[in-house]
């Protein structure tokens, strides 16, 4: 009597692959040799300065001079670094005010673009414009000119009797001038709204139209919750970019952060530090600092996103 054969274990099962074929082959090697420059780019450009960065920023180091080993000294100094506590609470300040008055304005025009106007890829390119350039020197400087003591912005307030003040020149206004003009960029979250309002099927506001909602209702039920994902995708990239921040308050600031700190941005006070002052291991640590902050806001966003992120999806 023959033996019944063992039952199979799927688990010790092993899959035979079939051996490729000689083209495919050929087409493997071909993909490898076309993702190679992208992976020499992100060991040479990325990994590369990190992993040299995360060494410096334990070590005493000018530029100057080799290298000396401190261990975490240089994240201890910063608890005792007042210039530092003054970046921080001037980049969160600047952060906390211009993504939501920049987000407010690039959705606002998106809708208005959204409604078919004649020459729509005019506008939009010419609304795409300010963020090429806003930071660029160019354009600091033009700023320093608009928003000076004789500036134009003074300038159109003296023809209704009102005297502006320096607002580059005064630290009560400065950092609020940095802030119109990051909201002035608002080019490039603008084209994203506008292609995720197009998305948005009409039947829904027929539907909502039929119920009697008006364009105020439709707008907070209709437009918001199927906008959230392209919001959050703009929100996530803006406080990424706000935080880097540093041409603006470099040009306007002549590079000192003036006056009195209030245009210290946190890029700008480490760039101090490292290329300034010569401080580069303390510089090195302020960068994996900023890596903390900003990776930290961004998990936040991402866990509370839960909460008002529609994908449609039930989710």
């Amino acid at each position: 009597m023959i033996p019944a054969p063992a039952p199979k274990n799927p688990r010790t099962m092993t899959v035979l692959r079939r051996p490729l074929s000689r083209a495919a082959r050929k087409e493997e090697r071909t993909a490898w040799v076309f993702l190679l420059p992208w992976f020499v780019g992100m060991a040479g450009v990325t990994l590369g300065p990190m992993i040299a960065s995360l060494y410096f920023s334990m070590t005493d180091y000018n530029l100057l001079s080799s290298p000396k080993w401190v261990g975490f000294e240089n994240y201890s100094k910063m608890l005792d670094d007042p210039r530092l506590r003054q970046s921080l609470s001037v980049t969160f300040i600047y952060v906390a005010l211009s993504v939501p008055l920049l987000l407010a304005v690039a959705l606002a025009l998106a809708m208005v673009l959204n409604r078919g106007i004649k020459g729509l890829a005019f506008y939009r390119s010419v609304y795409y414009l300010p963020s090429l350039l806003g930071a660029s020197v160019a354009v600091g400087i033009l700023w320093r000119q608009v928003f000076g003591t004789d500036g134009l912005v003074n300038k159109f307030l003296g023809l209704f009797g009102v005297h502006g003040p320096g607002w580059i020149s005064n630290p009560d206004t400065a950092l609020y001038s940095l802030v119109v003009l990051h909201v002035w960029t608002f080019g490039s979250s603008m084209v994203i709204f506008l292609a995720g309002l197009r998305q948005i099927p009409e039947q829904y506001y027929e539907a909502a139209a039929l119920d009697g909602a008006g364009r105020l209702h439709q707008f907070r039920h209709v437009t918001l919750p199927l906008l959230t994902p392209i919001i959050f995708f703009n929100l996530v990239l803006q406080v990424i970019s706000s935080f880097q921040s540093f041409t603006q308050a470099f040009v306007v600031s002549g590079g000192t952060g003036g006056p009195s700190d209030s245009t210290l941005f946190y890029s700008l006070y480490l760039y101090d530090e490292g290329f300034g002052r010569l401080h580069m291991g303390y510089a090195s640590a302020m960068a994996w600092l900023l890596v903390v902050i900003v990776g930290f806001l961004t998990a936040i966003n991402f866990y509370f996103s839960k909460r008002w992120v529609f994908y449609g999806d039930g989710k």
